[in-house]
């Protein structure tokens, strides 16, 4: 999140079933913002809290100039996640961030750090499902509060967080229709056009009828207008008629009402009817109702596959009991992410999931197989690291990362468990705590998981090497260093050669951080002789590839150009075969980096785009790849004259910098380059110059910097003309593509989208031109070719 003088819209999610009634709340919302800048919306699961939050939020957007952002803190509903930390406010702010965009808050105060970031941004924060945080939370917001006078919390809570400032508003349930209301006047009332609504989703045409309407009316009262509750009774239209779901209600309920006491009447409410859907299900859909609720940000099928399947919900039903669990509105179907499908529950079913399987004393095993799960998943991604499913790998990792924290807090947090999270962290593969920009996170999990064992095991060799790893990658040498000879002693205790090669190779690449490239390039000549020697490797670690993707630019720096062009032609012998197109980008990297040290600027240029576009079309979010290339790319474009514009390149790769928790300053081999660009600039333009345009490139979004990159390479002669279309220019060069035979995989690596966003200008090109297929859109595009 950066302001950039636009409108930013945040992060609000798409609203996926049309929003019924709560005009009065809304207004009311917007009132008490007149009054205090922490609004928290109160009231039982179910009540429509999170949807009054986000229409609320949609409403107020041109209020906030820097956006209207969400955080959902269903993902941390194990409290064992925060509460057993010594600093649950810290981790807290830190996992906020992490949703905000923030970039890596470094070694310091995540807390300060989050305050700091957001501190004179004039934006609103929603705070979803915060019941479970509670301390945690108003920690959170009083700090934010004191420290942002910019800002407004809207929060969504089952109680208030009682801290100074705060207003509290109590969500009401939907208004229910008194028993003379009429069919005429039904259809104006809240709850009963909620469930007309969802009806109609689940069984297409069902409307109030002359035979229907009391029986709608009763229900929405039973359930005393709680829209989750009656979004669950409309989706069971598929089996029943309205009169028969109330007969089955109204015997439930009886039979909950003589249940505690001393319960709030809402929770016996929202209880009986999760109880009646429940009960609704069949055996093995109940009993994975129950199992899923063990994932806490979402799943896919492959998951459900591994964790919650037996004899009781076999492997080859599965996808049938999903599809059921989907048709309740039990489980909401989720692709945001535009791969396969994942699938998530809603925060109150969860809960009542949670609570089945502790009933029926399957937790404790639920979690472990939850655990093996995750941990065969790392090994999976290990095993593939060097294949083309590397982008796939690195995208995966980053949706679970929800589970793996539960998994590996599952491990710190159970007796008997810190072999297997000392397990879990380190084979996490590396790349992905410095691709998603998650280095805090794994130096806090590595760091955790030692703490909590003493054996001198191979394992913990590893485990120590790891972590120095990941310090030397955040610029925190001395405590790299530090962690990598303990490594070296404990791997020679051990007998493990395999961590003293990766020790060898960890301390050049200390030594090329440090702008000691001499001693960069004997310690990697070095750990490329231990390399060659070794039986046998693990395939995440990559040695021989990441010995030459070191020694190379240690050599290039040093004037050593041959030793350079030799390790790249050694690169290029290893990738060639693995199809990876993020492994390729590492090695045009370096060819680009050589053209650039040989003023062969126009290469240096074409080698650097091509490095970039291939890691947007691998599916990964390289980000410490990425401001290799932007660095890089302001360097050339600086010596290409064109001073302004290598500015905002270098403001851009600050940024990107930022975002993986790290600074250019950290890697003194590139810094003295990145100053001496700046230099350059300043002399050239100005300091005024310079600093806005450096501004301006840090302001940018990653899609702006994208477009901005690329925007050299467009072809500068103009097209001939052609008749008129209705057609924008972004869809004109898709239609030019599709009758180039490409598919939309091809197209969207070429234009550098996401494939989905190609899809839907492909479907939305064939919609306004009134075509039924590609081959009649390639046929009509030659034809215009061809027009005078």
């Amino acid at each position: 999140m950066r302001t950039t003088g636009r409108t930013t819209t945040g992060n609000l999610p798409a609203e996926l079933t049309s929003f019924v009634g709560r005009r009065r709340e809304l207004d009311e919302v917007k009132r008490l913002f007149g009054e205090s800048r922490l609004v928290t919306l109160t009231g039982v699961g179910g009540t429509g809290k999170t949807r009054l939050a986000l229409r609320a939020g949609t409403a107020l957007r041109r209020a906030f100039p820097d956006g209207v952002w969400f955080v959902d803190m269903t993902q941390l509903r194990d409290t064992r996640l925060l509460t057993r930390e010594i600093q649950g406010p810290e981790v807290l702010a830190y996992l906020v961030g992490s949703a905000l965009q923030q970039p890596e808050p470094g070694n310091g105060s995540p807390l300060d750090a989050l305050v700091e970031w957001l501190r004179g941004r004039h934006l609103l924060l929603i705070l979803d499902n915060c019941e479970h945080l509670i301390p945690c939370c108003a920690i959170v917001a009083d700090a934010l509060l004191r420290g942002c006078q910019e800002m407004r919390l809207l929060v969504t809570s089952r109680e208030p967080f009682g801290i100074f400032g705060e207003v509290v508003y109590g969500v009401p349930p939907l208004p229910v229709p008194d028993s003379g209301t009429s069919r005429a006047e039904l259809v104006r009332c809240e709850s009963v056009a909620l469930f007309v609504a969802r009806g109609a989703a689940a069984v297409p045409g069902f409307e109030l009828t002359a035979d229907n309407h009391r029986a709608v009316a009763e229900v929405c009262e039973v359930l005393d207008g709680l829209p989750l509750a009656i979004e669950l009774a409309a989706a069971r239209l598929r089996v029943f008629t309205p009169q028969q779901i109330l007969e089955r209600m109204t015997d439930r309920f009886a039979l909950l009402s003589r249940g505690s006491r001393t319960a709030p009447e809402r929770q016996q409410t929202l209880r009986a009817c999760m109880d009646w859907s429940f009960d609704l299900c069949s055996k093995p859909e109940r009993i994975l109702w129950s199992r899923l609720s063990v994932f806490a940000g979402g799943f896919e099928l492959d998951a459900a596959e591994g964790v919650c399947t037996d004899e009781h919900v076999p492997e080859a039903d599965l996808p049938e009991l999903v599809a059921a669990l989907v048709d309740k509105s039990v489980l909401v179907r989720d692709d945001a992410s535009g791969a396969a499908a994942r699938y998530r529950m809603l925060q109150t079913i969860r809960g009542y999931g949670q609570d089945r399987v502790r009933a029926s004393g399957e937790e404790a095993l639920l979690r472990r197989r939850h655990r093996d799960w995750y941990q065969g998943l790392l090994d999976r991604a290990r095993g593939e690291a060097i294949t083309d499913q590397h982008g796939y790998w690195l995208a995966r990792l980053c949706r679970e990362q929800p589970d793996l924290r539960v998994a590996m807090e599952f491990c710190l947090t159970e007796p008997g468990e810190s072999e297997a999270a000392l397990r879990l962290a380190v084979t996490v593969p590396r790349l992905h705590w410095r691709a998603g920009g998650v280095l805090t996170e794994g130096r806090r999990w590595l760091d955790r998981a030692l703490a909590q064992t003493s054996g001198r095991t191979v394992l913990r060799a590893r485990a120590l090497v790891v972590a120095g790893q990941l310090a030397f990658w955040q610029g925190d040498t001395v405590s790299g260093m530090r962690l990598v000879e303990r490594s070296e002693e404990l791997a020679r205790e051990a007998g493990a050669p395999v961590v003293l090669a990766c020790a060898a190779f960890l301390r050049g690449l200390a030594a090329l951080h440090a702008n000691d490239l001499q001693l960069a390039v004997a310690a990697l000549t070095s750990a490329q002789a231990a390399v060659a020697v070794l039986p046998d490797l693990e395939p995440d670690l990559d040695l021989p590839l990441n010995v030459l993707l070191t020694l190379g630019p240690a050599a290039a720096l040093s004037g050593d150009l041959d030793r350079a062009d030799a390790c790249v032609q050694e690169m290029m012998s290893i990738v060639e075969s693995r199809e990876s197109g993020l492994d390729r980008s590492f090695v045009i990297w370096q060819v680009a980096l050589g053209a650039w040290l040989r003023e062969d600027l126009r290469q240096a240029a074409e080698r650097a785009l091509e490095c970039l576009r291939l890691k947007q079309g691998c599916g990964a979010d390289d980000r410490y790849g990425t401001a290799l290339c932007l660095e890089l790319l302001a360097w050339i474009t600086a010596g290409q004259r064109r001073h302004r514009r290598a500015g905002t390149l270098l403001g851009a790769a600050t940024a990107r910098w930022a975002d993986i928790g790290a600074s250019i300053a950290s890697y003194r081999h590139l810094v003295v380059h990145h100053d001496a660009c700046a230099r350059r600039i300043r002399e050239a333009i100005g300091d005024e110059a310079f600093a806005e345009a450096f501004a301006s490139g840090r302001s940018l979004t990653l899609d702006e910097v994208l477009a901005f990159a690329f925007e050299e390479q467009r072809d500068a002669t103009p097209p001939p003309a052609a008749p008129p279309t209705p057609l924008t220019r972004r869809e004109r060069q898709v239609a030019e593509l599709v009758a180039d035979g490409l598919s939309n995989k091809e197209i969207a690596a070429r234009l550098v989208i996401a494939r989905r966003t190609a899809e839907g200008h492909v479907e939305r090109i064939l919609q306004k031109l009134g075509f039924g297929s590609r081959t009649q859109l390639a046929a009509w595009v030659t034809e215009r070719r061809t027009a005078p």
